[in-house]
């Protein structure tokens, strides 16, 4: 998408991470009956010292419309990564900015990042029954299901694994 940069988040950009990370979460119906998670999410200095925030400002008016948390395994934000393998979480777009390009900008960073870096595949976990729009754009971009990689960090919260294998060398 054109006037959209993809880039590192500064710590100035994290109070409008958190707060369209929640918003984009309750939009989805995703914190619903959830304890603490809303929380988690808006605590953007924490996963910023364990991964990489990355955000997508719209190049015209400087307004942050998305962001995502890159992750390696080992590190305290890696659920599914395991030798090798990057990950990607928390992948949050404003209510008001969808439709936009803004997730598949986010989620192809974060491909790219991976590349950079020499992983062989990024892993993801989606709600089951989450919007069929995101099932989507991960399906465009080659992530595909990955069942060992299925769990529940809460009871009532299904998640599924997906699974991009990059190209070597």
């Amino acid at each position: 998408m054109s006037g959209l940069l993809v880039r590192r988040a500064d710590p100035c950009d994290f109070p409008a991470v958190a707060r369209l990370t929640v918003a984009a979460y309750e939009a989805d119906g995703q914190l619903k009956g959830e304890h603490g998670y809303g929380a988690v999410l808006a605590d953007v200095s924490t996963r910023a010292t364990s991964g990489e925030v990355l955000v997508a400002v719209d190049e015209a008016t400087g307004a942050v419309l998305g962001s995502v948390t890159f992750v390696l395994p080992g590190t305290p934000f890696a659920e599914l990564s395991g030798p090798g393998e990057a990950e990607f979480r928390m992948l949050a777009v404003d209510p008001a900015a969808q439709g936009r390009g803004v997730g598949a900008a986010l989620a192809e960073a974060c491909v790219d990042r991976a590349a950079e870096l020499g992983c062989t595949a990024v892993v993801i976990c989606v709600r089951a029954g989450m919007a069929v729009s995101a099932h989507r754009l991960y399906e465009r971009l080659g992530f595909v299901r990955f069942p060992e990689k299925d769990w529940a960090p809460v009871p009532g919260v299904d998640l599924l694994g997906l699974r991009l294998e990059l190209p070597r060398g």
